[in-house]
């Protein structure tokens, strides 16, 4: 198995067993993803000795080397295709190095060797942290790995490490070093790039920007940006908070939020979110993409994961860091779905209450916030079930009641609600001005029932779906079935009777025939002749959307809608007293009623109709 000289400081050569062959080729092949990982992987491990020796330096100040700089030197070579890590920690003495790098290379390792194999195809959190597997990534990349190192408690010199990965690793004495660790990479031929600076630093930032202790890439600093998301709130200033979002955006503006916390329970979490100033959605410039990393320690284990919040946050930048994540042997992807989805419903409600608490402290900035991630809120209502309720209190809209601009919310709505008054009613217009000049909101108006202006083409699709909030029915006011109370008849109001209305609803169905569903007498207008209703559910603003979505198709128009007739109305009683008097005149009086009720709803097929018939009755106001 191994030879050993009966003089310590001689090299002992070790061979590796079969089962570590296999291993290490589980390792260099088929582990990792990208080659590229190899750096992050020793930094780590640099970082993890400087942990422990500052540990140890604080626990007994005694021990030597107390005033060594606590840091991780990298240098390159390009001539002689060398990456060489240095780091002042803990180090190691021969029994450690035999023991942390001889961890896949000594007797007794089948259990490991099961475990690791069983790993790459199944990843177990079991092996996180052990040296030896993030250490060997080093021979994706090597042709030779060369190891130097002293402990601290180490009275000798230090011991060198030497191995090309093929069969068998030496181990001799080593002369004149220092305290710590250092690992030169002697670098395959086509991996020579790695030994290139630009290429080096960008994977540095990449991984490793927030390790706590400088990393010196031939001798300059690269990793200039804290981890302030392991800082305490208290001591972090504004401007520090903005530099940190461009950093991990990759963007240029101020963050509109900041949202920065820690938890323990459920699970060990700290987090920065970060409301960006605006999106490129909004813009027309395609889908956001998700930009939330995830760190374990410091240490970025994924870049913007897909399934770590909802689809509907992608539009957040920022950092998760959770000590409680079970990760795959090699440290590159989370392994726990129930567990990602529990940290993923922890981060989603912490951020959806901070976003509740903003709108409450300051609301012409959250104002702003709406008009530009509303659509994400939105979204987010019709495909998050978990979350609706908390995302229905971030709505805000204009309404009958607020001054044009102002917005209000669900809950402000239910708290001015009157006596009687049993659902939230919304309508759908493209303005407000549009929706105040047409008929649906009249009847809601007059009984003192508030109703929610929607501008946003995809806002009935969202009331839809969230179907009631606090108890409450939401029915658009175009909708066939709204349930009113009577209002008082006014004392000078001439109304058809119940048998004129029920006989003109007869001859106007008649007249339209397929072009309508049916006709009947409207409980809800009050000064308006005529309204077009959906029924079944469908508002108008839906018939809207998908008329545009399938633009190939006729529009579905008045056909499946409901003329509601009011018998107040001085018009209807003329068309009524001129259907037995002049028929015609009647019919185009009634065509052009018609038109205008479906133009209001705003499912009016072909307007070159209307104008032909409204030149006609220009020519009979006039008498020509």
């Amino acid at each position: 198995m191994s030879t050993q000289t009966q003089d310590q400081q001689a090299r002992e050569t070790h061979s590796f067993q079969a089962e570590i062959s296999q291993l290490l080729d589980i390792v260099i092949n088929s582990l990792y993803t990208d080659d590229e990982i190899f750096i992050r992987e020793l930094i780590s491990n640099a970082n993890d000795a400087l942990e422990k020796v500052r540990h140890e330096l604080l626990v007994d100040k005694e021990l030597p080397g107390q005033d060594i700089p606590l840091e991780i030197r990298i240098k390159l070579d390009k001539e002689a295709k060398t990456f060489t890590i240095e780091d002042t920690g803990i180090g190691m003495s021969r029994e450690e190095l035999l023991n942390n790098l001889g961890t896949i290379a000594r007797s007794g390792t089948k259990e490991f060797v099961k475990n690791a194999i069983a790993a790459a195809k199944e990843p177990s959190a079991n092996l996180i942290g052990q040296f030896g597997v993030g250490f060997y990534s080093a021979f994706m990349v090597a042709n030779k790995v060369v190891v130097e190192t002293r402990g601290l408690r180490d009275d000798a010199s230090g011991w060198l490490w030497e191995s090309d990965g093929s069969g068998a690793f030496t181990i001799e004495a080593k002369e004149g070093l220092e305290r710590g660790t250092r690992i030169t990479v002697h670098l395959k031929e086509e991996k020579a790039d790695y030994a290139e600076d630009f290429h080096v630093r960008q994977i540095i930032r990449k991984f490793s920007s927030f390790v706590p202790f400088p990393i010196m890439l031939d001798g300059e600093k690269t990793n200039t940006v804290q981890a302030l998301w392991s800082r305490s709130k208290a001591e972090i200033k504004d401007e520090e908070y903005t530099e940190f979002y461009r950093f991990i955006a990759n963007a240029t503006d101020d963050p509109l939020y900041c949202q920065h916390f820690s938890a323990d329970v459920p699970l060990a979490i700290n987090a920065l979110i970060f409301v960006p100033g605006d999106t490129v959605e909004r813009m027309g410039f395609g889908r956001t993409e998700p930009g939330v990393d995830l760190y374990c320690r410091r240490v970025m284990i994924q870049k913007h994961p897909e399934k770590l919040l909802p689809e509907w946050l992608r539009f957040v930048r920022g950092v998760i860091d959770s000590d409680d994540l079970p990760l795959n042997i090699s440290r590159e992807t989370m392994q726990d779905s129930a567990l990602v989805r529990k940290l993923s419903r922890v981060i989603t409600k912490r951020f959806l209450k901070f976003l509740a608490e903003e709108a409450g402290k300051d609301e012409e900035k959250y104002k702003d916030f709406f008009e530009k991630f509303g659509r994400f809120i939105k979204e987010g209502i019709t495909t998050d079930f978990t979350h609706r309720d908390d995302l229905a209190k971030l709505l805000r809209f204009e309404s009958s009641t607020t001054e044009p601009g102002k917005l209000t919310s669900l809950d402000e709505y239910i708290s001015r609600m009157p006596e009687g008054q049993e659902a939230i009613y919304y309508i759908s217009g493209p303005t407000r001005e549009a929706i105040e000049a047409g008929p649906y909101i009249e009847a809601l108006r007059e009984r003192g029932f508030e109703v929610i202006y929607n501008f946003d083409q995809v806002d009935d699709f969202v009331y839809d779906h969230l179907g009631r909030y606090q108890e409450k029915e939401l029915k658009s006011a175009d909708r066939g079935d709204l349930d009113l109370p009577e209002i008082e008849k006014k004392e000078d109001q001439v109304e058809l009777s119940s048998e004129e209305a029920t006989e003109l609803c007869g001859w106007i169905k008649e007249h339209l025939g397929a072009r309508i569903g049916s006709v009947r007498p409207s409980k809800r207008l009050v000064t308006n002749p005529a309204v077009a209703v959906t029924e079944g559910g469908m508002t108008a603003g839906m018939q809207r959307i998908l008329s545009a979505i399938n633009k190939d198709s006729s529009p579905m128009g008045g056909a499946s809608m409901t003329l509601e007739i009011n018998p107040r109305s001085p018009l209807i009683h003329k068309i009524h007293n001129l259907k037995g008097e002049n028929g015609e005149f009647a019919g185009l009086l009634t065509d052009q009623l018609y038109d205008n009720a479906l133009l209001a709803a705003g499912v009016l097929a072909d307007p070159r109709a209307m104008a032909d018939r409204l030149n006609q009755l220009l020519n009979k106001a006039a008498g020509v």
